[in-house]
């Protein structure tokens, strides 16, 4: 049985992806994923077929169910999008995770949600198009010496920026996107990044993802570094409360990642930074069992 694994051009291997693109500095990403699931998916009697998310419909017509992997553009396009998740849902084929729960979590306001629902969040002002005065306005909001501004439909801290009192934007600057403001918090580069990987409801594995020196973004193209860690009960139970509080049913996967609140009064709780279920690197290199858990899972669903 086949299952898809959808990517983007610059994402997919160099036999496979459009002509003339180039792929990403973090490409490599999206091969130890794959290599991590194809053997994995083997055993289970699963063919796992990379294919671009834009590609014809007639292309699925042998895909019984696909994962949304690399498709790392489509903050770029996210009406194309959703309307292509549709159309294969509607055509029969499963799309893990649902187009429901895709456009929910496409657009970071549902941290809105989630605060709404008991989560613990970073404090954060929206924008339609954050400009010179936004910035300045929330560097005294916040009390804080520097803020990040970040899409509000975004992915890999592309088109990110960070300011402070120091380092403003020019007074005719506008983001040019709809977008969230945050404190910066000194725990990315202390602690770093906790992530926590979860397939069907179920715990995986976690990562802590710390920056390189005199950088703020955790990511591989930026010089961030990911390590294995066993974490407390208590850290796994802020996770799957964070999970657990997503709309409809249980997603096949998702990563959510945290950060240790350094406020007055976070007495070092976790916060969540995001909910990943659209197209998360899952860690394969830190969570060996990700194949047969991600192979048993789809199973279980088909």
């Amino acid at each position: 049985m086949k299952i898809g694994f959808l990517a983007c051009p610059e994402t997919m291997p160099a036999a496979g992806t459009s002509s003339g693109v180039e792929r990403r500095g973090d490409a490599f990403e999206h091969d130890l994923q794959v290599d991590a699931l194809r053997p994995a998916f083997a055993a289970a009697g699963l063919e796992l077929i990379e294919i671009e998310w834009r590609a014809p419909l007639d292309q699925f017509a042998d895909i019984r169910l696909v994962l949304i992997g690399t498709s790392w553009d489509y903050q770029d396009y996210p009406d194309e999008f959703l309307i292509k998740l549709e159309a294969l849902q509607s055509v029969g084929v499963i799309v893990c995770n649902s187009p429901e729960l895709i456009r929910w979590n496409i657009d970071k306001s549902y941290l809105k949600e989630l605060e709404r629902r008991g989560t613990r969040t970073i404090p954060t002002l929206w924008s339609d198009d954050p400009d010179y005065g936004d910035v300045t306005r929330a560097l005294a909001h916040f009390k804080s010496d520097k803020v990040v501004v970040k899409r509000q439909t975004g992915a890999g801290a592309l088109g990110q920026h960070i300011f402070d009192k120091e380092s403003l934007p020019d007074e005719d600057w506008q983001m040019g996107h709809k977008a969230m403001i945050q404190p910066f918090l000194a725990a990315i580069q202390d602690e770093g990044e906790l992530s926590f990987v979860f397939i069907d409801g179920a715990f995986s594995h976690a990562i802590q993802k710390t920056t390189a020196k005199d950088e703020y973004r955790i990511q591989s193209l930026y010089g961030g570094q990911e390590t294995a860690i066993t974490p407390s009960d208590d850290d796994i139970a802020a996770a799957l409360s964070v999970l657990q509080a997503l709309p409809g049913d249980t997603p096949l996967y998702a990563r959510i990642d945290m950060l240790r609140a350094d406020t007055e009064d976070s007495d070092g709780a976790l916060v969540v930074m995001e909910a990943e279920a659209i197209e998360p690197f899952l860690y394969p290199v830190q969570g060996p069992e990700l194949g047969k858990r991600m192979a048993d899972a789809i199973i279980a669903r088909l």
